[in-house]
């Protein structure tokens, strides 16, 4: 709650002056059943339409005034909650961009996405619905019996019966209800994951001939979410008879109480209506005021669920010292260190990595191979800090990356990741991600490098090309290329190549890899890939078996020294060519 009142202190005014006009609309509401009271004891029992006429004015003007301040109120209301919901949207989008990789592979991007987006709404929605009525409500339901016992109060004795038996019930309800409503986001965040699985790999679902099984595993989703939804619904459906039943009853009271009172001559049949009218009054309130605990019930869980979001601290910070350059620095320091270095995920008993040690120099190219599953892209991730290590040291240019602030060490680190990812937008701005302000000059040098530049003269449209959402309309070698361009164009002095090419054709990746060397004299070029003839010509190649080192060397040397490393040739088409050269 403390992290709500936080986004609204940016707007005191509206937000003080929403639940204020809302009561001063409740203030005018409640006078009316007395000039209802007055018009049959005033006017219609003495005949008076002159009086009947004034008070008839009296209503109407009481209405506008009324209808005014409603509208204020909403107004304000909804002008609040709504800029509440856009800085708390904003600031838990930008701490989610905190988050290192294991963050995000604990809590899942289908329910950050889930709680950035519904969660973020439910809140923003149950906090307008609070501020025009969680004083309005109160006051006129307390008011009206305030203004009930005034009228007379023998007959105002139901009054003080009604409202405690009805705001236990309205407080039972919403204590039985948060914690299932917060079940409710659960599973609707299992269904959001079913529906983001299942629109990314539609392509391999009907590969694979799967619609069925996946519209089967899509219905338990939704049904169990459907179910829960139900079972909360039923409870909260309990508010509005519960409600009604106490409020009638209340009415069978004051009219009870009232009767006996008028034939005594103690009450007026203008008074008894007025009683009736201010239990009416209390009933559409009290209406409300369920419909409200119900939503405040969801936003409430869901702020719960934002708050989580928001507790979660990043385990890589972005403080630390600045990465120096490779040109301030001596020419004998390694670029990237490796010290008897271990890693494990989140969760995980195993290791994903260990031991591994090796040394690459400012302008050397190492060559990364192993089987499946063997650490090769988590070592790549350990480099830039999109992880940090569990065990041992890793040290770009002599200096221990837990020291160094994650924004430094990716300006001099150039990733092409495993999966090629563009965004919607035209072809230099995708280009632009690495390098904000690249000339059209550096963007072309950085395709012709690529091997990209054909195809995008074929296009015809140049650097304005349009790329769709996750280049869609690219073929999976265009998108692999258009990365290691964009990795390229901001000349690091670090570039991880982590499969880049496997979508490639041999002599496009031939050309492509010439094109690295011959472009990247001082970069140090990590090239991990499964095909012996991609990094074969490294000054060194890692062997990964396992998330275990298999061998370290030339490629002469492991031929001689890694079965491992024999065996990965002669499983290639190029093995008998692997050892006689």
């Amino acid at each position: 709650m403390k992290r709500l009142l936080h986004y609204l202190k940016p707007h005191p005014f509206i937000t003080i002056m929403a639940p204020l006009f809302k009561m001063l609309e409740a203030t005018f509401e409640l006078f009316v059943p007395l000039v209802v009271a007055q018009m049959i004891d005033v006017g219609i029992a003495q005949s008076d339409r002159t009086y009947l006429l004034k008070m008839c004015f009296l209503l109407i003007g009481l209405g506008i005034v009324g209808f005014g301040f409603s509208l204020t109120a909403q107004y304000f209301a909804a002008k609040s909650a709504v800029s509440a919901g856009r800085a708390m949207r904003s600031d838990l989008f930008a701490h989610i961009n905190t988050f290192s990789y294991r963050e995000i592979d604990t809590v899942g991007t289908s329910t950050l996405i889930n709680r950035m987006t519904n969660d973020v709404n439910q809140v923003q929605n149950g906090l307008n619905m609070f501020l025009r009525l969680f004083l309005r409500s109160p006051f006129v339901v307390f008011g009206a019996m305030i203004m009930a016992f005034t009228v007379n109060l023998r007959a105002a004795v139901p009054f003080a019966v009604t409202i405690p038996v009805l705001m236990a019930v309205v407080f039972a309800i919403l204590l039985s209800s948060m914690p299932l409503y917060t079940k409710v986001q659960k599973q609707l965040d299992r269904v959001l994951l079913s529906t983001r699985e299942n629109l990314l790999g539609i392509r391999v679902v009907r590969a694979f001939a799967r619609q069925e099984e996946e519209k089967a595993r899509f219905r338990d989703e939704t049904g169990a979410l459907y179910q829960k939804q139900i079972f909360v619904g039923k409870i909260s459906a309990l508010l509005n008879p519960l409600t009604y039943v106490i409020i009638n009853l209340g009415i069978v009271a004051v009219l009870s109480f009232g009767g006996h009172q008028v034939n005594e001559g103690d009450l007026t049949q203008g008074q008894v209506i007025a009683l009736v009218n201010y239990m009416s009054q209390i009933l559409t309130e009290l209406v409300k005021l369920a419909n409200l605990v119900i939503l405040l019930s969801k936003a409430l869980a869901s702020l719960s669920r934002v708050n989580a979001i928001f507790d979660l601290s990043p385990s890589i910070t972005e403080e630390g010292s600045e990465l120096s350059s490779a040109d301030s620095l001596p020419k004998d320091i390694p670029a990237v260190s490796f010290e008897n270095v271990g890693f494990a995920y989140a969760g995980s008993r195993k290791e994903a990595l260990q031991g591994i040690s090796f040394s690459v120099m400012p302008g050397e190219t190492l060559g990364i191979i192993g089987g499946t599953g063997s650490g090769k892209t988590t070592l790549a991730n350990l480099i830039p800090r999109f992880y940090d290590c569990t065990s041992g040291t890793i040290r770009l240019f002599g200096q221990d990356v837990k020291s160094l602030s994650p924004a430094s060490i990716r300006e001099h680190v150039g990733m092409v990741p495993q999966k090629a990812t563009l965004f919607s937008g035209s072809l230099r701005d995708n280009i632009r991600f690495g390098k904000r302000d690249a000339t059209d000059v550096e963007i072309y040098q950085a395709l012709d490098t690529a091997q990209a530049r054909d195809f995008v003269d074929q296009k015809g449209d140049g650097l304005d090309l349009s790329i769709q959402q996750g280049g869609t309309n690219l073929s999976g070698g265009q998108k692999q290329r258009l990365t290691i361009a964009r990795a390229l164009v901001g000349q690091p002095d670090i570039l991880i190549l982590d499969d880049s090419a496997s979508a490639l054709d041999f002599a496009t990746d031939a050309r492509l890899r010439k094109a690295i060397r011959e472009n990247t004299h001082t970069q140090t070029v990590f090239l991990i890939s499964q095909r012996v003839s991609a990094i074969r010509n490294a000054d060194h190649i890692l062997v990964l078996d396992d998330g275990c080192p298999a061998g370290y060397g030339t490629h002469q040397e492991l031929l001689l020294s890694s079965p491992l490393y024999q065996e990965i040739c002669a499983s290639q088409s190029e093995g008998k060519e692997a050892y006689a050269k």
